[in-house]
């Protein structure tokens, strides 16, 4: 690799850094093939991007970007790295846990989720069960909506006269 080509893989990486929110650092050393072929097909299938990065490089593109702090990060870039990118903070996880199911790898050496570094492969499980921001949200439009459907099925069984509610009413006090 020349000068030039390293060059711009590292400014290719700092853009990918930025533009990310997501990052997880992987082991995916001593994998054939074919099993590497079926994990990037099912990174695609849930809209994780995944590629296989050079330690050092990877280590400079880190120093390039500004207003993320890796942290421990860098400490893991040991041996052969592959590098996942998402959306969402659990999918790579996800992915990790469901494709170990049948191979030993890959390895989780560690995780940049907005601003939290997570590192180890004992963390695999939590990030895994940490929700999405759509499921937060989902979580949270249920309970706005729990008083609002007690107030209407109130309203029905009392026959939704006035007579009704305010009997309901007395009933509670």
């Amino acid at each position: 690799m020349t000068r030039e080509e390293k060059a711009k893989y590292i400014d290719d990486l700092v853009v990918e850094l930025n533009d990310n929110n997501v990052i997880y650092l992987t082991d995916t050393a001593e994998l054939t093939v074919d099993v590497i072929n079926n994990l990037r097909r099912r990174a695609f299938n849930a809209n994780v991007s995944l590629r296989v990065v050079k330690n050092t490089l990877l280590s400079k593109a880190m120093d390039k970007v500004e207003g993320k702090d890796f942290g421990d990060l860098k400490g893991t870039l040991s041996g052969a790295t592959s590098i996942m990118f998402s959306e969402v903070g659990n999918a790579p996880a996800k992915l990790i846990k469901e494709f170990r199911k049948k191979n030993d790898k890959p390895i989780l050496k560690g995780a940049w989720i907005d601003e939290g570094v997570y590192i180890g492969d004992d963390q695999v499980k939590m990030l895994a069960d940490i929700k999405s921001k759509e499921e937060l949200l989902g979580d949270i439009i249920s309970l706005l909506q729990s008083p609002a459907k007690n107030v209407v099925s109130g309203l029905k069984s009392a026959g939704g006269t006035i007579a009704g509610l305010l009997k309901t009413l007395e009933e509670r006090a």
